[in-house]
């Protein structure tokens, strides 16, 4: 491990995650998992205004001046909220220049789907899926990479992004979507990490919402 690396380790990390009625906000202090802090709130009338106002409530000023990566999801989530936090944290970045990442929700809540249901072989792969309001579903691919019987120590790949399918392969594992607003911080705050451990962090022009759906559907 690099000297550079090491002096990474301890900075801290901020996330920005949105489900189907609800937002969070994730924050680790360093490497020891007691730092973190999270913020849950359900949607509201004025999102916008509000979404802003609530992180300058959880985070000071100077604390997110020493933001040294934050990371986001991107969705398939509510329409609204999955761009509204994307672009906030874009511009957080941007305005800090501090790299961002970004996983889908489906990425975020893979491993606990994958831990609830036993699923440690490696190279065991499963698809997530969210039915839709109209006629089929999004789904997305993911695959165990790592198959320690220890559910922390999990490691999934998204192999294929969600995306809108007609109908869902019977002959394959097929989990419901399911949002977990805390457990999806904790993870999210997890993927995080440990890239930026593995430096695998960009910039936040890469960054954007994960639309496989029209806002009317």
């Amino acid at each position: 491990m690099s000297n550079q690396l090491k002096k990474r380790e301890n900075y801290p990390l901020l996330v920005i995650n949105s489900s189907d009625n609800s937002f969070g906000f994730g924050y680790r202090k360093n490497n020891n998992l007691e730092s973190d802090e999270l913020f849950i709130k359900k949607f509201d009338k004025d999102l916008c205004n509000n979404l802003i106002n609530d992180l300058n409530e959880f985070i000071c000023k100077e604390n997110l001046q020493k933001i040294n990566k934050i990371s986001v999801s991107t969705g398939p989530a509510n329409f609204n909220a999955s761009r509204l936090i994307v672009v906030l944290a874009r511009t957080i970045s941007q305005q800090i220049n501090c790299p961002l990442d970004s996983f889908s929700s489906f990425e975020i809540m893979a491993k606990r789907i994958a831990s609830k249901n036993n699923i440690f072989t490696n190279k065991k792969s499963f698809w997530i899926y969210k039915k839709l309001k109209r006629k089929g579903f999004i789904s997305g691919k993911y695959e165990i990479y790592h198959n320690e019987k220890n559910s922390s120590d999990l490691v999934i790949r998204e192999t294929v992004l969600p995306k809108i399918v007609k109908e869902l392969k019977s002959k394959e594992l097929v989990f419901e979507a399911i949002y977990d607003d805390k457990e999806d911080l904790k993870e999210l705050l997890d993927l995080s990490y440990k890239n930026l451990l593995n430096s695998n962090v960009d910039s936040w022009k890469k960054v954007l919402p994960l639309y496989p759906i029209s806002p009317i559907n």
